[in-house]
């Protein structure tokens, strides 16, 4: 095995959440997964990266439904057994008070052997008051105070966690998000005590050190703290360095600031983060996901006897053009039958592995209209009975305080309990990897509904791209750049600019009902040759495009070089 020589270690990786596997739940879904995919795709490209994040072992939550289709939060203590404590700590000051750190190491190896090692910092020390022992157990928890403390241990506990591990020669802080937004803070008042220059030139030392990714274009997805919080928890913040940040610290502006290289998850969401920030300079690299977590062991097994290099290179997925229609069906079948049997055991409902399913997971809040196809209930049972059967697949969390996405929650189950011998439904609780890896290559179709343009990328239909699912999306994210049409799936709506912008219920469930109705299922079921080539185009196209790999040699070539 390759060890990582400290000195070689060139980029570090900061996210609030990183999800190296399932069972180690310190992760609650989109970003934390992303990170994780990031660092497993540097671990084979041999790029010398490091991830730091909090140990959150305390995980997400855990989510149950009950009887009436609500969504209850149980505490999700996790296994981290699988990690190593390390004896390295430092220490932050937090108002008066010096909380101590410990780190946790997690190694992703590559079948190279190359490792990337990810560190997961935590406050649960002997000597920490009570209140900081527990920064690093619940993962977006607790209120506004909670929150910057614990921004305070990722970032400024990270940066110094980094030089206490032995890290000498970081030359790029990549920040996953504003979270991360005061490992520049850090990085500010170490160069502000070594060198005594003048302010402009101590910014752009900085600068040259620091990447930010912004991962939303929706307002409340910022963090944003009050000033006099700030300087209560934090008694060295440099104001006179920071003149701009008076009443109060929005950590998005703060790392835009200190960045040399910005960059969106997608190209629409570049032009959506530039109206949000004028004056600063934003790239777009789209999203990926690492192509051998996300590809089912069916069609793992299928690309090693067709495409044998996919492995090392995701690119060569666009020969799955050469591969017979028949065996993509047969992995496929196989991969639907696990799902099937996984809902059986679980949920006890039966379902068929020649009725079309539709899959849909994602984190349940407003704008991302979870219950957009149950619109018109009506209408999707006539076609249901009329032109071809279907049955649908639900799974994902709402935060605990989304009131709303609780809402929508509730709204699937009791759909299902109502039109229960009309049509199937199925609500999974407890979302999470493995329960995504089985949705994502099971299904038929994979449903995305936000209402643009508010969604930043999305990886999901991705993933199930790896499996030659098609994806059935409103034009938003990365699927502006992914729809080709019926080659690669189907488009809800028209795109919108942001100044189009508006409630669009009505029109958008309408246009997904004809197509499900004229297009989609007559395809599945009277055309099955036209919807297998389908399937072959979404791997040949977009697996092999939209995959970390193709992403983080991106990041290499126009942020970390």
């Amino acid at each position: 095995m390759a060890k990582l020589d400290k000195r070689e270690v060139k980029v570090a990786y900061f996210s609030m959440e990183i999800a190296v596997e399932n069972d180690i739940k310190s992760y609650s879904g989109g970003l934390g997964i992303l990170a994780g995919d990031t660092l497993k795709s540097a671990a084979d490209l041999r790029i010398p990266m490091l991830g730091i994040t909090l140990l959150n072992d305390k995980g997400y939550f855990k989510q149950r439904i009950d009887e009436e289709g609500n969504q209850r939060e149980e505490a999700e203590d996790y296994n981290f057994s699988k990690l190593r404590k390390l004896k390295t700590e430092t220490s932050v000051d937090i108002g008066s008070d010096k909380v101590k750190i410990q780190v946790w190491k997690y190694s992703i190896r590559a079948k190279s052997g190359h490792t990337v090692p990810v560190y997961f910092l935590d406050t649960d020390v002997e000597g920490n008051k009570e209140e900081y022992r527990r920064l690093t157990g619940e993962l977006y928890g607790g209120d506004n105070r909670y929150r910057l403390m614990q921004e305070i241990v990722l970032g400024r506990g990270g940066v110094k966690m980094l030089s206490a591990l032995g890290y000498r020669r970081i030359n790029k802080y990549h920040m996953n998000e504003g979270h991360a937004a005061l490992a520049s803070l850090e990085l500010l008042l170490q160069e502000k005590d070594f060198y005594k220059i003048d302010p402009e030139e101590l910014t752009q030392r900085v600068r040259k050190k620091c990447v930010f990714t912004t991962h939303t274009p929706v307002k409340a997805g910022h963090d944003v703290f009050p000033m006099d919080l700030v300087k209560k928890l934090q008694h060295d913040f440099p104001g006179e360095l920071l003149p701009q940040f008076k009443e109060e610290l929005n950590m998005s502006h703060l790392a835009l600031h200190f960045s040399f290289y910005v960059n969106g998850v997608a190209l629409s969401h570049q032009r959506v983060s530039s109206e949000m920030f004028p004056g600063h300079e934003v790239s777009a690299i789209t999203n990926g996901v690492h192509s051998q977590t996300w590809t089912s062991p069916e069609f793992q097994e299928l690309f090693d006897q067709n495409i044998p290099n996919w492995r090392n290179s995701s690119l060569s997925l666009r020969n799955a053009f050469n591969i017979s229609p028949e065996k993509i069906w047969e992995a496929h079948q196989k991969a639907k039958r696990r799902l099937l049997d996984y809902i059986k055991e679980k949920e006890g409902k039966e379902m068929d592995e020649n009725i079309f399913t539709i899959g849909f997971a994602r984190r349940f809040t407003g704008y991302k209209r979870s219950t957009l196809l149950l619109n018109n209930m009506n209408r999707l049972i006539d076609i249901h009975n009329r032109v071809g059967k279907m049955q649908i697949i639900y799974a994902g969390k709402a935060h605990p305080q989304d009131s709303n996405g609780k809402e929508m929650i509730k709204k699937v189950n009791d759909i299902k309990r109502e039109y229960e011998g009309q049509i199937d439904i199925v609500f999974l609780e407890g979302y999470d990897m493995e329960i995504a890896k089985l949705l994502t290559a099971g299904v038929d179709i994979w449903l995305n509904t936000p209402l643009p343009p508010n969604e930043a990328s999305g990886t999901s239909g991705m993933k199930a791209a790896h499996n030659g699912v098609p994806h059935f999306s409103t034009l938003d994210g990365w699927w502006l750049e992914g729809f080709v049409y019926e080659k690669t799936g189907w488009a809800i709506g028209e795109r919108l600019e942001k100044e189009e912008m508006r409630e669009l219920t009505k029109e958008n469930a309408d246009d997904l009902y004809n197509q499900l109705e004229k297009e989609i299922l007559p395809r599945y079921y009277e055309s099955r040759h036209y919807w297998l080539e389908t399937m072959k185009s979404t791997i040949a196209i977009n697996a092999s495009f939209f995959n970390c790999e193709r992403m983080l040699r991106q990041y290499t070539q126009e942020a970390y070089l």
